[in-house]
């Protein structure tokens, strides 16, 4: 059975594809709906820093402090260092993580903050992120900072 909240992720991704970036895509859930949707951009607005999870929560707007507490954000691939800081940031509880088989992000230092994950390893996100760096390791690897 699928997740509705990571099958929205992987859309996310999906267009990111689409749209000629990098395809990682996530979504904030707060009391059982998404707040903010957004899919790594850095292509598509010339960012330094608009990686999925960020444009996930820029997308959600501004929120007390209590809203993201209480929150589960949904990530195609394990976040990265600054995505990491952001999630730590707010005090985002928990991480829903598609796959970590192909970038494995900053999760022990996450779970050292009190942060759970839970990774799914979802075939549909390890083979996005295949088929993209197999096509793209230029673009792949000035995302992570290679």
């Amino acid at each position: 059975m699928s997740d509705p909240f990571l099958d929205a992720a992987i859309a996310e991704a999906e267009l990111g594809l689409a749209e000629g970036g990098i395809p990682i895509g996530s979504v904030l859930v707060y009391e059982g709906r998404i707040i903010g949707r957004g899919h790594n951009r850095r292509v598509q607005k010339g960012s330094a820093t608009l990686h999925g999870e960020m444009d996930a929560l820029e997308n959600a707007g501004r929120h007390p402090a209590r809203v993201y507490r209480e929150s589960t954000i949904y990530t195609t691939l394990s976040p990265c260092s600054m995505c990491s800081g952001a999630i730590a940031l707010y005090g985002i509880p928990r991480v829903i993580v598609g796959e970590n088989v192909t970038f494995l992000g900053e999760e022990d230092w996450l779970r050292s903050k009190g942060v759970q994950l839970d990774v799914v390893n979802d075939a549909r996100c390890i083979e996005l992120m295949r088929k993209f760096i197999a096509a793209r390791p230029e673009l792949w690897n000035e995302d992570i900072g290679v």
